[in-house]
């Protein structure tokens, strides 16, 4: 069974992983697996921890979203410009996980490959070395670049900020810009998807090994965790060190592939 030690545990892995560019869902089934974690909801608690992250998002980009309401109660150009391209980058993962969505929580248990993912995502970040520095604003056009780069993220090891942020960075946008529609334009996607998994968890077999109570500390725990490490990538992500990650993905990778090869 699993214990709320090891939900908590699993909570700080999300906190730290899912802002930070290294795969917070590939950290997660790799953390199960190499803890000895068997669950038969994995998608419900990942979905659980993922919670954590929206409240991370929410309280980071607080005044932001307080604005955007506003601006779109007015009509604010700039707050609807806003608005659509949170709406156009849904629409890859909104088209991809209906036509797809078992095979791709399928995944969720096989470790090996999504070490391999990971390794993938390293390979991703690195090439932002690369990347065109530059100062355009989001529109439509970059925004479903993004989308899609968030649609293949939906894939365990692959990063959604670090697929999105490399996105932007090849299309030249300008760091606090991106960063913010990166984070912005997952919430409807993270809360439709809580939505979707909360009648499985609220099922007696899903209580009873994972409680809600357990549950409630390994979200609190990512809520936490998260806003700390969504601060930190802001920062890291307008300087020249982002793609520093892309190497601690690929021993990560690496190491997990080696610790799993039995």
């Amino acid at each position: 069974m699993t214990t709320t030690l090891q939900i908590a545990l699993l909570g700080v892995v999300q906190g730290l992983t899912e802002f930070l560019p290294v795969s917070s869902s590939g950290h997660l089934v790799l953390a199960q697996a190499l803890l000895g974690v068997q669950t038969p909801a994995g998608a419900t608690l990942e979905v659980a921890l993922h919670t954590g992250s929206i409240l991370s998002i929410a309280c980071y980009y607080r005044r932001r979203l307080m604005a955007l309401a506003a601006g779109l109660l007015r009509r604010e150009p700039a707050a609807w410009s806003l608005a659509v391209n949170i709406l156009v980058a849904a629409v890859p993962v909104l088209i991809l996980y209906p036509l797809c969505g078992d095979r791709i929580e399928a995944q969720f248990d096989e470790p090996r490959r999504v070490a391999v993912l990971l390794c993938i995502t390293g390979l991703l970040l690195l090439s932002s070395r690369w990347a065109p520095r530059g100062t355009a604003l989001p529109r439509p056009r970059s925004a479903l670049v993004m989308g899609l780069a968030q649609a293949m993220a939906l894939l365990p090891g692959i990063s959604r900020s670090g697929a999105t942020l490399v996105a932007a960075r090849w299309q030249r946008l300008n760091p606090a810009a991106a960063a913010e529609l990166s984070f912005l334009m997952v919430l409807p996607l993270l809360g439709g998807a809580a939505l979707l998994h909360l009648p499985d968890a609220l099922e007696p077999s899903a209580r009873a090994v994972l409680p809600l109570p357990a549950l409630g500390l390994g979200l609190l725990a990512s809520a936490l965790v998260g806003y700390a490490a969504l601060a930190l990538l802001v920062r890291v992500f307008a300087s020249a060190r982002f793609h520093w990650f892309g190497a601690y993905c690929l021993a990560a990778g690496a190491i997990s592939l080696w610790l799993l090869r039995g």
